[in-house]
């Protein structure tokens, strides 16, 4: 037998169990023939696993003896979604929309139950430029960030409020998902002179494809936006 055969038995094991594992939590709640059939595995095999996982925290069976994520499973989704994690993600995607529109743009998180903060935020290089609202609290009833927040996007995609925040702005807002839900929401603000319908076309084009790619590093696809819900 070759000296690395017990390593590659046990990173087989491990491949098989981290793959058992993602479709548990793909999927929220299935059977054994479910997670063995999905996994691609035998129904020993997969029970000899889920075992394993469920013995450690992460899984776990509720009362129909369907497997579902564990709490440490959750708990370390919980950590990996993280304010830093979603700002990290968002910043090189702020850069990208400042580059192709000059003007500023923002990453907004739940402040409170009330409110949203401009958590992250990329200067624009146009000439004219309104102040820098990275660290700002702003209302959710008035404000583009806060309707987005809400799934307040109507057909187009995306929300555009005019003096909300600020007198002379205009803000154009889109929601950013995660496993169904909205989490944040990436956003244009720009002085209210250079509004127009066309730039306001394609300023929600673009923020919608920002924030999709934003939403598919976050671990879900963006789902339409009737069919989200906002986490507080």
């Amino acid at each position: 037998m070759s000296l690395d055969a017990p390593e590659s038995t046990g990173t087989r094991t491990v491949e098989r169990a981290l793959g058992l594992l993602a479709y548990v939590c793909e999927h929220g709640a299935v059977s054994l023939t479910e997670a063995a059939r999905g996994s691609d595995l035998s129904i020993s095999t997969a029970l000899r696993l889920l075992r394993t996982l469920e013995t450690t925290g992460f899984v776990s069976r509720d009362d129909s003896g369907d497997y579902r994520p564990g709490s440490i499973t959750i708990r370390l989704g919980a950590q990996a979604l993280s304010r830093e994690t979603i700002v990290s993600v968002a910043e090189p995607k702020l850069h990208e929309i400042v580059e192709l529109t000059s003007e500023n743009a923002y990453l907004g998180l739940p402040s409170t139950s009330d409110t949203m903060l401009y958590a992250a935020g990329v200067h624009g290089t146009h000439p004219v430029q309104l102040a820098n609202w990275v660290g700002r609290v702003i209302p959710r009833s008035t404000t583009a960030a806060g309707r987005a927040f809400a799934g307040a996007v109507g057909p187009r995609g995306f929300t555009v409020v005019r003096s909300g925040a600020d007198h002379d702005s205009t803000a154009i807002a889109v929601p950013v998902h995660s496993v169904g839900k909205i989490v944040a929401t990436v956003s244009v603000v720009i002085p209210n002179y250079r509004v127009t319908d066309p730039g306001l076309d394609r300023i929600g084009a673009l923020l919608i494809r920002v924030a999709g790619e934003i939403s598919e590093r976050l671990g879900s696809d963006p789902l339409p936006q009737n069919q989200t819900k906002p986490t507080d």
